[in-house]
């Protein structure tokens, strides 16, 4: 049985003791796969001193719950870890948690991607940052919707092409981050 843990989080958290749970919590699992976001002092050519990032309670969760759904539906993940900051951040904060466990090594590294890919483009978070200009709200990006469509789906979540019809050797081409 899958297990699916998604978390808003309002203080920080420690990603590397949340992946070693994982583990634990899964010894069939032959692969982990994570990816840890942090906050970072600048963006769009500006140094950003703090960062706010706002959801919608109840909406947010759900959301998550269901990309990490679609996550096992498409790669046959064991677990799914995914914890979301919301809040004040600081420059080195982390933000967010991605992790996985699989059956192999290939399944976790594309659901893992995935996962982040669609946090990017499908779940309901908003940014304000602020920086020695004042504050400002961060836009998407065009490398967000190029993840997207990578994976068969635009912005909004409505499928093309499904990762399961398309070559598992052809490597994958890689956002700009």
């Amino acid at each position: 049985m899958t297990r699916i843990d998604v978390r808003i989080a309002t203080q920080p958290f420690d990603p590397w003791t949340l992946q070693g749970d994982l583990v634990r919590e899964d010894p069939g699992g032959g692969a982990l796969a994570a990816f840890v976001g942090l906050m970072r002092d600048h963006n769009a050519g500006s140094r950003v001193r703090a960062m706010t990032l706002e959801h919608y309670p109840g909406m947010t969760e759900a959301a998550l719950r269901e990309i990490a759904e679609e996550a096992v539906e498409r790669f046959g993940l064991r677990a799914v870890r995914v914890v979301h900051r919301v809040g004040p951040v600081r420059p080195t904060d982390t933000l967010v948690l991605v992790a996985v466990t699989a059956a192999h090594r290939g399944e976790a590294f594309r659901g893992c991607e995935f996962l982040v890919d669609y946090l990017k483009t499908r779940a309901p978070f908003w940014k304000k940052e602020q920086t020695e200009q004042g504050e400002r709200w961060v836009e998407a990006r065009a490398s967000d919707d190029d993840a997207a469509a990578r994976w068969g789906t635009d912005a909004s979540g409505s499928a093309e092409t499904r990762l399961a019809d398309l070559d598992p050797e052809t490597p994958l081409a890689r956002p700009n981050r």
